[in-house]
């Protein structure tokens, strides 16, 4: 059931998702004298405030809802700390104001649409958002979220939780992590001076958020015994990491992961992690063995971001004490932080991709391509996803795509959490959905691809037009799914099509919501829909 990563998906997703992760233009919060902070703006309510292990913080009122941002859940990884594990973020005195957003950690996968204008690797903030009436011990839900960007590129502030926390009364938590080499980087000179001997920093990162969550989350009326981890793309594999990770246990109760399917994202082991981490110190001008924690440590960010432009990274390793065993395998073993899970993806999440990387794909060349990727099942291939009943080849090679990739390890990843956990499956279906700012390609139908989820779920700023109302509408069942699935365990929400957990089985007894403007209903239809049983027969190849 478990598959690898076919190995021409991974460049299209580093493509692709590096397009996703944008934005972060505010500077951080400062520190106020506590006299100056506790006046009130003339004329005005007092400021919502929280006081937290290291202080006490200070955000403000923004649509219906309350936030506080730029929150430090760690020390600021650089210098000496640069590819270290995260330290306990430092107390303050006074009263921090928490209004502004950090920047974005550094990029690795720089895509030219509208980068970050703000990075630093100063990075290890937080912003929260919760109802307007939310006082302390309220023990509200919590939802964290952990960004996608191909664990290269990336920002937790693109990901606004206003509107979902007032819909929904949750507490938000959007996180910023480390990335690229900076966050995951196995090389054993660095691994060896960390007791887990692990280089997933960026992974750590989200440990500690977790765990600071846990800590402080009841001074903005959330409860550390309910708390949601959700991802999207690099952030779902980052949850499948979360589910695997001995040291997550107890962090969270349920999770979420859309469109980054754990059977599809699987981790690189020990030695292809050194690998790939020897290749990169080398293009950064590091050679030295017994100077190579050194030697990274002092090159610069933008040396670093260089050198990685060859080599991206792999995201999590797996074989180490801080995870031990691929997340799959643990899955597929039973031997995983057993909660309840929402897993889904998007109709057709390879239009994205696609449409990045070979926009204008003609018949013959379609053709070529698939009959050399697929060999002796070639022909069937083409005879499953001919360009006729597509209409363009671009069509057909992103429904090829999609289908082998990630409809059906969702489906099949699905079903290794089903016969253990309560999983709830849904592909989301809107045939007009906004494309991505910067992304849309002239002629080309980019609706329902990779990404194209997260507008309906977050204030989100990198759509490239507003909803409409009839997709404001779904955008509003779709959060309350989101929150009663947080609150309960199970997405139950009066006066909304009913949503059943998935069976095991590939077949009848599998159930899908379908979540549509016009009809989100359950079938049982998505593996056929995806072809699923023909894709199960063929081993994984790049396309």
């Amino acid at each position: 059931m478990s598959r690898e990563r076919p190995g021409g998906v991974r460049s299209l997703l580093t493509a692709a998702c590096a397009v996703a992760a944008l934005l972060a233009s505010s500077l951080l919060g400062s520190v106020l004298p506590a006299a100056a902070a506790a006046k009130a703006p003339s004329g005005g309510s007092p400021r919502p405030q929280a006081t937290v292990a290291q202080g006490i913080l200070r955000g403000q009122d923004h649509d219906g809802a309350q936030e506080f941002l730029g929150v430090p859940y760690a020390a600021p990884p650089v210098g000496g700390a640069r590819l270290r594990p995260p330290q306990e973020a430092r107390r303050w005195t006074g009263v921090r104001e928490a209004v502004r957003q950090a920047p974005a950690c550094l990029q690795f996968s720089p895509f030219g649409l509208g980068d970050p204008a703000a990075v630093s690797e100063d990075c290890l903030y937080l912003d929260v958002y919760r109802p307007a009436t939310a006082r302390a011990g309220a023990r509200l839900p919590v939802i964290v979220w952990l960004h996608g960007g191909a664990y290269s590129q990336g920002t937790g502030t693109q990901f606004g939780g206003r509107t979902m926390a007032d819909l929904t009364g949750s507490v938000v938590v959007s996180i910023n992590y480390r990335l690229g080499q900076l966050g995951y980087l196995g090389l054993p000179e660095i691994t060896g001076q960390n007791a887990q001997h692990s280089g997933s920093f960026g992974l750590m990162d989200q440990l500690a958020a977790l765990r600071w969550t846990r800590q402080n989350i009841a001074a903005f009326g959330g409860n550390p015994g309910n708390v949601t981890v959700s991802g999207q793309s690099a952030g779902s594999g980052s949850v499948c990491a979360l589910l695997a990770a001995p040291s997550a246990a107890g962090l969270f109760h349920r999770a979420v992961l859309q469109s980054g399917p754990c059977t599809l994202l699987r981790t690189p082991d020990g030695a292809r992690a050194e690998s790939e981490a020897r290749a990169f110190a080398a293009g950064a001008g590091c050679t030295e063995p017994a100077a190579l924690g050194a030697c990274l440590r002092a090159a610069s960010g933008p040396a670093l971001v260089e050198a990685a432009r060859t080599v991206p990274t792999s995201g999590p390793a797996s074989g180490d004490g801080l995870l031990p065993v691929d997340p799959a395998t643990a899955i597929g073993s039973g031997h995983w932080n057993k909660v309840p899970v929402m897993i889904g993806s998007t109709r057709s999440e390879a239009r994205l991709f696609v449409a990045l990387t070979q926009p204008y794909l003609t018949q013959e060349q379609y053709t070529a391509q698939v009959l050399a990727g697929y060999g002796a099942a070639g022909p069937e291939v083409l005879a499953r996803y001919p360009v006729s009943a597509y209409g363009s080849a671009y069509l057909a090679l992103s429904a090829l795509m999609t289908d082998s990739t990630f409809a059906c390890q969702t489906a099949w990843t699905a079903q290794l959490f089903a016969g253990q956990v309560p999983t709830y499956v849904y592909e989301f279906d809107d045939p007009r959905s906004p494309t991505l700012y910067g992304a849309q390609v002239p002629g080309l139908d980019e609706s329902n691809a990779h990404s194209a989820e997260l507008a309906y779920l977050h204030d989100f700023t990198m759509g490239e037009r507003p909803l409409t109302a009839d997709q404001v509408a779904l955008a509003t069942r779709m959060k309350r799914y989101w929150g009663a699935f947080a609150r309960h365990g199970a997405p139950g929400v009066p006066g909304q099509t009913a949503w059943p957990a998935s069976g095991s089985g590939s077949g009848s007894g599998a159930t899908v919501l379908t979540l549509s403007p016009t009809a989100t209903r359950t079938g049982t239809s998505f593996g056929s829909d995806h072809q699923c049983a023909f894709w199960r027969t063929q081993p994984p190849r790049p396309v």
